[in-house]
């Protein structure tokens, strides 16, 4: 595993978007720091992490072969190895909240923003970002938020954690090629927090409304069932309360 440990940087998706440009890198190449000063979350949210607590990484994954219209796979493909990862370690409770935060019971403990590189209109690579909540145990302002030392009772081995989540993700992609992505949307959506259960979404204009998650489309749209019918949603479309 060829990786880069920064002491700080603003944001490792950008500090390994620029080293794409002057360097060739190989499948699976880590940038990760102890400190990222301007860690950003799904649009434009940022992530807040304490210096030398947590892991915050960036991985390079070359020619994925999916399909630019069904680039949400590789969040389903991310999602899994961090659950895995985080199943390994005994962290109970897991679930994926759509579309890319990894929960605890219903605390968040990981997010993820992958940014894909295009070219002929195709992905030439993913830069994926992975944020995972590890020894920090203080969340000044934040709710809903988690560590596994704080679900644990223990502080992990970082490094140990790191190879295991690599280990993992690319045990993903294999299965991909060789499966195929129905299988895993299926096990994407096992976890899938609240599915099949009645939520309250709330709309842009900050309406309210009840609906059931029945699912995920392969584009990664959420299908709620509503009063009148099942629809289909984007990121920004709606949100999904707690």
């Amino acid at each position: 595993m060829q990786i880069i440990k920064l002491n700080a940087t603003g944001s490792t998706n950008n500090y390994l978007k620029q080293l794409l440009v002057d360097t060739t890198l190989e499948d699976f190449f880590v940038v990760t720091t102890k400190h990222q000063t301007k860690g950003k979350g799904q649009v434009g949210a940022e992530w807040h992490s304490k210096k030398n607590k947590n892991l915050t990484i960036s991985v390079l994954k070359k020619n994925p072969s999916i399909r630019l219209s069904h680039q949400f796979l590789l969040n389903v493909l991310v999602s899994l190895s961090i659950v895995k990862t985080l199943e390994h370690y005994k962290v109970p409770k897991l679930a994926i909240k759509w579309p890319n935060d990894i929960l605890s019971d219903h605390y968040k403990i990981s997010g993820i923003l992958i940014e894909n590189i295009i070219k002929s209109n195709k992905i030439d690579c993913s830069v994926i970002g992975i944020g995972l909540n590890v020894n920090q145990e203080v969340f000044e302002g934040l709710q809903n938020v988690s560590s596994m030392k704080s679900i644990l009772g223990s502080s992990i081995d970082k490094n140990e954690l790191l190879c295991k989540l690599i280990e993992n993700l690319q045990i993903y992609f294999e299965l991909y090629a060789k499966k195929g992505e129905k299988s895993l949307n299926a096990e994407y959506e096992s976890y899938l927090f609240r599915k099949d259960k009645p939520s309250t979404f709330e709309f842009p204009d900050q309406t309210l409304f009840t609906g059931i998650i029945r699912g995920v489309t392969e584009f990664g749209k959420l299908c709620v069932q509503m009063e009148d019918a099942t629809k289909e949603f984007n990121l920004k479309e709606l949100k999904l309360l707690y």
